[in-house]
């Protein structure tokens, strides 16, 4: 939600210099969340413009391929460290779940304008962050347990 994070990725002390936020343990409690979902989660310093892959990833759903591709950004983002604004990087991933022609998607800007209506949707609904989880009027900001999405959509405190 940084779109503004340039290609070659900016420190988290860049990312968040002028607040008050304590870096580790934002990591320390996503490392946990990330454990308790099984998912893999590794020592990050860097974030990466994530824009081309968005685009990517909406190519990789029209080829009934999307779960998979966003699987493995996942992975190369949060665990591997990858800056997965590179085009090569992109390549990779998408070839690893059998696609082939993401260079191609990106270059033409194919899926530009779906990505920017999903921006949007997004500004209109009041999403400041991701992952931003949404049901029955509310929200919850930030990876979280299933008991607290779990809650989130039944609707209680």
């Amino acid at each position: 939600m940084h779109p503004e994070t340039p290609e070659e990725g900016l420190t988290l002390d860049e990312l968040f210099a002028g607040r008050n936020v304590d870096i580790s343990a934002i990591l320390d409690r996503l490392k946990s969340v990330a454990a308790d979902c099984g998912l893999p989660f590794g020592v990050r310093t860097m974030t990466y413009n994530s824009r081309r892959a968005q685009e990517a990833g909406k190519w990789a759903e029209s080829q009934n391929q999307g779960e998979a591709f966003h699987m493995a950004v996942f992975k190369a983002y949060f665990a591997d460290g990858l800056n997965i604004a590179k085009i090569p990087v992109l390549v990779e991933l998408a070839e690893s779940v059998g696609l082939k022609g993401v260079e191609e998607v990106l270059s033409k800007g194919a899926f530009k304008d779906a990505v920017d209506s999903d921006w949007r949707y997004s500004r209109r609904c009041g999403v400041k962050a991701v992952p931003t989880f949404a049901a029955k009027g509310r929200m919850v900001v930030g990876a979280q347990p299933y008991n607290v999405l779990e809650e989130l959509v039944k609707g209680e405190p």
